[in-house]
Parts: structure tokens; C-alpha cells; sequence
């Protein structure tokens, strides 16, 4: 069996990686997250999990690399990791009473037969009204700053929604495992 790399060092991915009880090593990929000017959030999660995968795989031919990118929106306005906490406050007052939308791009490349799967999942979030109390105590227990949309939705994050449109919950975390199984499959993984 070839080796499984997960191209990411998010502590997010892994954990969820981890679920499939397979062994994998994570490592950082090489590619740049750099806006392309037009490219809608879809085509940018397919871009930079591609482009994250395939930096890996030029490194270890031998490997079966899973790449992974997600984008948030909200309307036409793409959501950054907000990186501080006042970034996260501004950018969760805007959300309230609002709903974004997630794309969680992956792609699977494997040495054998050439394989190259992507694939891209859209989970839809419908925040409640949030007041600026609630931010506040929101953004300084959970401290979301490297995720984007500016919340955990595994931990506190997920008391900020009304509810969440998904067909794989685990994508909204990272990684859209119940695509990932069957395209690991594909690539000659072996997965209960």
C-alpha cells in the first residue's frame, strides 16, 4: 500500500483524518493561497486544494497526498481568517442574522493509474442575531482566528447558528470525509 499524505499541518484536518484510524503523516504544503482577480470561491477551493496536493505529490510520487482548501462567503464578499480579535468581532457582527456560505475544496492524487479526484462541498450557515455582548464573550473563550468565517463550529461556535445545510457535517470543520473515504478508495486505500 502507498503511503497516505495529508498536505496541511491545520490540527482541524488531522483530527478529522484521524476518524479513518489509518495511519498518515502531515506535512506542509507549498503553494500559494494568493486571491486570483474574478475567481469565484468555488473555483479557489478547487484551485488551492489542488495546487496543496499537488505540491506534495511532486515530493512523493510514491504517496497517495489529500489536499484540502476551504472558502467562505458571505454574498460576494469572500471571509478571510480573520487573524486577531478584532477582525473576528467585526466580521461576526456582519454575519449576524445573516447566512454564508463554506466550500471545502479536496483533491486526492495517487500514484496509481494517475489518479486525481477533487471534489468540493457547500455547507450553507444560518447565524442567529447576535448581540455585541455575545461576540464578545464568543471570540475571547474560543479565540477563532485562524478559521475562516471566524468561528470553531466543533466547540463554542456552533451555539452562534440557527441552523446548518449540509451533506457532509464534516466538511463545515475541514475535510469532507464521507467524499474523502470513497476517493481514497478510488486511489487503492483500504477503509472498512
Amino acid at each position: 500500500m502507498h503511503p497516505l499524505i495529508l498536505a496541511s499541518t491545520s490540527p482541524y484536518r488531522r483530527a478529522l483524518l484521524e476518524r479513518f484510524g489509518v495511519a498518515f503523516e502531515a506535512t506542509r504544503p507549498d503553494a500559494s493561497e494568493e486571491h486570483v482577480t474574478g475567481e469565484s470561491p468555488v473555483d479557489r477551493a478547487l484551485r488551492l486544494s489542488l495546487a496543496k496536493a499537488q505540491s506534495v505529490a511532486a515530493r512523493r510520487p510514491d504517496a497517495v497526498v489529500i489536499g484540502s482548501d476551504q472558502v467562505a462567503a458571505a454574498g460576494n464578499r469572500v471571509l478571510d481568517k480573520p487573524g486577531d480579535a478584532a477582525k473576528c468581532r467585526a466580521q461576526l457582527a456582519a454575519l449576524s442574522g445573516t447566512d454564508a456560505r463554506f466550500y471545502t475544496g479536496c483533491a486526492v492524487i495517487g500514484p496509481a493509474a494517475g489518479v486525481r479526484l477533487v471534489h468540493v462541498d457547500t455547507t450553507t450557515v444560518f447565524f442567529r442575531a447576535l448581540s455585541a455582548g455575545e461576540i464578545e464573550r464568543y471570540v475571547d473563550r474560543d479565540k477563532p482566528f485562524d478559521c475562516a468565517g471566524g468561528f470553531r463550529v466543533e466547540s463554542l461556535g456552533i451555539t452562534l447558528f440557527e441552523s446548518i445545510e449540509s451533506s457532509d457535517p464534516t466538511a463545515l470543520i475541514g475535510l469532507p470525509l464521507i467524499w474523502l473515504a470513497s476517493a481514497l478508495r478510488r486511489a487503492g486505500c483500504q477503509l472498512p
